[in-house]
């Protein structure tokens, strides 16, 4: 990780609130579950967020290019917002003692085109694909290590790719036609 590039606020933001959580944790003995989320998507996400899925779904229903950085074959992991909400509560019930931290995603891995041609498909749109640069410190790839969850919470994704895209262009759409 890079502290001081383009992307460290993030980064160690989310470094920092671990940290702060669990040294609240030791000295006030307070029971704390700690979650580390992976790209979520669905319904109720903002037009304009900067998230990739976001991102790509508008360009298509406007008819427009859809950016790709890069090469295109960087690869995210897609979680569904039902199945996260399902592995918080599941989290938030286990005993106490437990703190995690504790990986919540799909391991389901696509590149930046192959979601961006799902989304083409989904929309029915035109949309060319148009490569930009690859921003710095942008990570090759991300994928959960979900086994904890999966041992701890007995939690593994269900909404595969499509049909939450499916759900999430719907949704969309009709934001837009707003």
């Amino acid at each position: 990780m890079n502290p001081i590039g383009i992307r460290s606020c993030y980064d160690e933001g989310k470094r920092c609130a671990e940290t702060l959580f669990f040294d609240y944790h030791r000295q006030h003995q307070l029971d704390i579950k700690v979650i580390r989320i992976f790209n979520t998507y669905g319904p109720r996400m903002h037009p304009s967020d900067g998230r990739v899925v976001s991102n790509f779904i508008v360009q298509a229903l406007r008819g427009e290019n859809i950016t790709i950085y890069g090469d295109g074959q960087q690869t995210r992991s897609f979680c569904y917002v039902d199945d996260l909400v399902e592995a918080m509560i599941r989290m938030m019930d286990t005993e106490n003692g437990f703190t995690g931290p504790i990986n919540l995603g799909n391991p389901g891995e696509f590149t930046m085109i192959e979601l961006a041609e799902k989304v083409i498909s989904l929309v029915g749109s035109k949309s060319k694909l148009v490569h930009k640069p690859l921003p710095p410190d942008d990570p090759k790839q991300r994928k959960p290590d979900i086994s904890l969850a999966q041992s701890k919470l007995d939690w593994t994704p269900k909404v595969n790719l499509d049909d939450g895209l499916r759900e999430t262009v719907a949704y969309f759409r009709q934001t837009l036609d707003k």
